[in-house]
């Protein structure tokens, strides 16, 4: 098999976090207790504070404002929300749906949990329940530009690359261009082959968002498709290097450009400094269908 290493990837309403962050608890009903007395509403610029530490992926700060406010804000829906949308960009996706389905019956926040709920289930696998709760919160909120992007990605998919498209503008025009947005649908034009425009949209991405990793990666994948194998693999850290070269490989090789697929592999090999499975098995490969062999198919880790 093929291997890709962490050759594309896709980016949703928020970027991931890889550090090891415990989970806020779900069960936050306790807010909504019948019990409860009546608490002030929460100051709308703490809330916005809140929100902004998520968008600047300052978890940790995000957390801790969470944690001050919930005891001072017991009514208000949206510190649930905020605790959904917290999980969520951590990667907690069980636990971030079940923060939304708790508050999907509050009218003030409905529309925001349904698609907080239908980014959940997509970055779960659900796609089917996805697709259902992202549809309707376009149509009661045409402007809810996270919904319509991860409208898109379903769409491609399916490979319905009108409706992809259409998607995409909707999410560009109501995110004012973000990065997610731009990297997802220049992914989506790579994956139709339509490089020169997959770049742009690349590009763009890295200009609002220069340590945008994917967009990066992305940007590199288009330039080896376009044969310029030198330019694909220039630039990068130490760290990074062997799968670079072994990315640039890969594609040189589905290409059908053997001596430059080896040359890379080997490269990468080299760069790994130990045993490096991946690019040996795609070199393996490589020997294979030099002599008529199949090429097999490809470990694509874009989602």
């Amino acid at each position: 098999m093929i291997r890709f290493n962490g050759l594309v990837a896709r980016a949703f309403a928020t970027s991931i976090s890889l550090l090891a962050l415990a989970a806020i608890p779900a069960n936050a009903g306790w807010l909504f207790g019948e019990s409860d007395p009546p608490a002030p509403a929460v100051d709308d610029r703490t809330i916005e504070q809140i929100q902004q530490a998520i968008d600047d992926q300052r978890y940790v700060d995000a957390g801790t404002l969470l944690d001050r406010t919930v005891f001072d804000g017991k009514g208000d829906p949206r510190l649930t929300l905020l605790l959904g949308d917290l999980n969520l960009a951590k990667g907690h996706y069980d636990v971030a749906l079940t923060s939304f389905k708790q508050v999907e019956s509050v009218p003030a926040v409905h529309i925001r949990a349904l698609e907080g709920e239908g980014l959940s289930m997509m970055l779960l696998g659900r796609d089917n329940d996805a697709f259902q709760a992202l549809q309707a919160t376009v149509s009661a909120n045409p402007t809810a530009w996270r919904a319509w992007n991860a409208l898109g990605v379903t769409y491609d998919r399916r490979r319905d690359w009108a409706k992809a498209g259409d998607a995409y503008e909707h999410a560009m025009s109501g995110s004012d261009g973000s990065p997610l947005v731009l990297n997802n649908r220049g992914f989506s034009r790579l994956s139709q082959g339509r490089l020169d425009e997959a770049a742009a949209d690349f590009v763009a991405a890295l200009q609002k968002k220069p340590d945008f990793v994917s967009a990066r990666n992305n940007l590199r994948l288009t330039i080896a498709m376009k044969g310029d194998y030198n330019r694909a693999i220039e630039g990068g850290g130490a760290k990074d290097r062997a799968s670079i070269l072994n990315n640039a490989g890969y594609v040189a090789m589905t290409r059908g450009d053997y001596s430059q697929a080896k040359n890379l592999l080997g490269q990468a090999i080299r760069a790994k400094g130990e045993f490096y499975s991946v690019a040996a098995a795609n070199l393996e490969m490589v020997h294979g269908l030099e002599t008529g062999g199949s090429a097999g198919t490809a470990d694509d880790h874009s989602h």
